[in-house]
């Protein structure tokens, strides 16, 4: 059974825009090595990582929300619909068996906290995660500082400022 990464980011980029086509190309690779693709359904990061996922005939799920009245991605293979944010936000996380998180605002903050907690609760087992891009660098290290203080388990967000070493860690971390 082929593994999947749920890819969040922003809604917002478009095609020819760099955070686009990085999305895209993180999930070209992603999928060139067999894996599926989650997201949340919709336009931007999504849109770019259900389209590499079509490319290679691999799987591209979305979880859509109705309080959202934005465009379905076109590219998506199977549209699983919930009825809320929350509810979105577990799915996606029950979902993959790991996790890329690429810029975003507030909404991809909020995944990538829910996810993070979840693990530190121990309400999921650790998966694989990496961030993408300067956005997550400095919120990571200061995160990790606090685990400390707090004595949770620190490292469990891998920071990455180059995309295949990004894509490189999520393969060799499942191919395990």
């Amino acid at each position: 059974m082929s593994k999947t990464v749920t890819i969040f980011g922003s809604s917002l980029p478009v095609p020819g825009e760099k955070e686009y086509e990085d999305a895209y190309n993180i999930a070209l690779i992603l999928c060139s090595n067999g894996f599926n693709i989650c997201n949340g359904g919709y336009q931007g990061v999504m849109d770019a990582t259900a389209k590499a996922a079509k490319e290679n005939k691999t799987e591209a799920f979305g979880i859509t929300v109705p309080h959202f009245s934005a465009k379905v991605s076109e590219h998506l293979t199977k549209v699983i619909y919930t009825d809320t944010l929350f509810e979105r936000i577990s799915k996606l996380i029950e979902i993959a068996d790991a996790f890329v998180v690429l810029a975003g605002g507030t909404g991809t903050l909020l995944e990538l906290s829910a996810i993070w907690e979840f693990m530190n609760k121990r309400i999921i087992p650790i998966k694989p995660i990496a961030v993408y891009g300067n956005i997550w660098g400095n919120l990571i290290s200061i995160m990790d500082e606090r685990m400390i203080v707090e004595k949770r388990q620190t490292g469990l967000i891998n920071y990455f400022d180059d995309l295949e070493a990004c894509s490189d860690f999520i393969i060799t971390s499942l191919k395990k």
